[in-house]
């Protein structure tokens, strides 16, 4: 059975992260493509009490799951398909990356260009380096796209 082709969006608070999702359901609807919202929980710091530490990876952990949720919803109201979620832990960069090599049906990883300033750590991670060795295409989607130019290029 042939996988769906599957844009990988990374979420997360920034603006920049909404147009890349606006972009990713946009397309994917037009070549018949999934969408899936990925949002990394970087690990808590070392405390001395366990249980805090527990109680504040799990309050970070049910945050990133929210704001999947509900991005997912506005998706799927847009573009009458609802993107699948998954919440990664580590260090956002290499978690990223491994979940990418670990799932072939992945054939794009998108992410949203700040409009102003430095490119993101990300941005930085994915197109340095790593960018000739990466499995599957790069989309940066530039976060000052207007939404009407957006949905005529996507």
């Amino acid at each position: 059975m042939h996988e769906a082709a599957t844009y990988l969006v990374v979420i997360d608070d920034s603006p920049e992260s909404r147009v890349a999702l606006r972009f990713a359901v946009l397309r994917a609807a037009h070549v018949g493509a999934d969408v899936r919202l990925v949002s990394v929980v970087r690990p808590t710091e070392f405390m001395h009490f366990g249980s805090l530490q527990s109680v504040m990876a799990a309050e970070a952990r049910d945050e990133a799951l929210a704001l999947l949720e509900q991005l997912a919803g506005e998706a799927e109201a847009e573009a009458g398909a609802r993107p699948a979620i998954t919440v990664l832990e580590g260090e956002p960069a290499s978690v990223i990356l491994a979940h990418v090599k670990d799932n072939p049906g992945i054939r794009a990883l998108v992410l949203g260009t700040a409009s102003r300033g430095t490119p993101g750590p990300l941005v930085s991670f994915f197109t340095g380096e790593r960018a000739g060795s990466l499995p599957c295409v790069l989309m940066l989607v530039p976060g000052g796209l207007e939404p009407e130019r957006l949905a005529t290029i996507a």
